[in-house]
């Protein structure tokens, strides 16, 4: 692998996502990197190209790829060290380029959120990735790595000896682009059952247990807010982290809930979100919503400003009790691109101080305190707010 000419690829660098991670890479990789943009318009991918020009770390070529194309693929692959995509919707798209990774021995980033495409990635590609040693991370955005390392580092605050709990309770603002308009109702469509929702874990060694925190909407009094299970990839992928990671103790639990003010905002929540997955079920409703907004659209930098993300997590072990939280910026796209850019960084160039597992993995087990670090000194705040 350290003789490929690229340490990392960006696939969907003309999208809206990929354009700002585009642009973060530029801005923020060291100037060394050898990293290229790659999508199917050769006269897009120039555009951005020559947008990043005068930046530290422009990227060092073009390169013309489509996810239909199988061969592109495996030749994008095995030129790169990480082959990172912001091409969604992954339920539509993502299959062949994580297949090509795996197939062509390049590490893997996403910023999916979607998951039954990551329980397929899991049960079809796992055992290969494991045995060529390629770490192949899912969810390497806001879903779902603000739950998952703040999980991680509430863990570190308590002791491992004993059953620990932890419950995180996510507010935000901000808006959301067109792709993840079309990626949420195709997920809305495939729900039949909670079980849908939930991704393959490993067994624990040694007896430990991973589990959720059972329970519905409930008051807070920590916080003086009510806590509305989130049914989301996040849940699992932090249990899954923990199912890997014998220092979540030996019995660990947790629970991902939306942080919300008033009950009649509740109420109000779970019919919206109920009409939007009945209307989902049906064709006819459901092009009608994809028609809502068109692919490519997001929020303008104004926007985006505006916008901010808090994770506040409980944590409890061994009678002890501690509060923490993981805050940032705009969630969907600023930090998002970020979270995805550090997180292709830090398998390409920490490698030799990543943890020793390979597989499709979660950015805990994968990458943990290293891109903690990373996103820490890039603006994201992991703080330990009580004892």
């Amino acid at each position: 692998m350290s003789e490929r000419p690229y340490e990392i690829a960006l696939l969907g660098a003309t999208g809206f996502t990929g354009a700002l991670a585009a642009h973060y890479l530029a801005e923020h990789a060291p100037k060394e990197v050898r990293w290229v943009l790659a999508g199917r318009s050769e006269r897009k991918l120039e555009e951005v190209r020559r947008s990043l020009e005068r930046m530290p770390c422009p990227p060092r070529a073009c390169i013309n790829v489509d996810v239909s194309d199988k061969a592109s693929l495996l030749r994008l692959a095995g030129d790169t060290r990480v082959l990172m995509t912001t091409v969604g919707p992954y339920a539509e798209f993502g299959d062949p380029v994580v297949d090509a990774a795996v197939e062509g021995g390049a590490d893997y980033v996403d910023i999916t959120g979607e998951p039954d495409f990551v329980a397929g990635s899991i049960r079809r590609l796992h055992d290969r990735a494991e045995k060529a040693g390629l770490r192949i991370v899912h969810c390497c955005g806001f879903d779902s790595i603000p739950a998952d390392l703040g999980a991680q580092f509430t863990v570190e605050q308590l002791p491992s000896s004993a059953p620990i709990q932890v419950r995180a309770f996510v507010r935000s603002r901000g808006t959301f682009s067109g792709g993840t308009w079309h990626s949420a109702i195709r997920g809305f469509s495939k729900i039949r059952s909670p079980q849908d929702a939930r991704l393959p874990r490993p067994t624990p060694t040694k007896g430990r247990k991973v589990g959720p925190v059972k329970g519905g909407v409930t008051w807070v009094k920590e916080l003086n807010d009510w806590g509305v299970p989130m049914p989301l990839v996040d849940r699992d992928i932090v249990l899954r982290s923990a199912a890997f990671c014998p220092e979540y103790g030996p019995d660990f639990t947790y629970g991902h809930n939306a942080r919300v003010k008033r009950f009649t905002t509740v109420l109000g929540a779970g019919i919206a979100l109920g009409g939007l997955v009945a209307l989902a079920q049906l064709k006819p409703t459901r092009d009608l919503l994809l028609k809502v907004r068109a692919q490519g659209n997001g929020p303008s930098a104004e926007q985006r400003k505006k916008s901010w993300f808090e994770v506040t997590f409980l944590g409890e072990g061994s009678g002890q009790k501690v509060v923490t939280s993981v805050s940032g910026g705009d969630p969907g796209y600023t930090e998002t691109a970020k979270m995805i850019s550090e997180s292709a960084l830090c398998l390409a160039l920490d490698r030799k101080r990543l943890p020793e597992r390979a597989g499709v993995l979660t950015p805990g087990a994968a990458m943990g305190k290293l891109l903690r670090e990373r996103l820490m000194a890039q603006g994201m705040r992991f703080h330990v707010k009580e004892r």
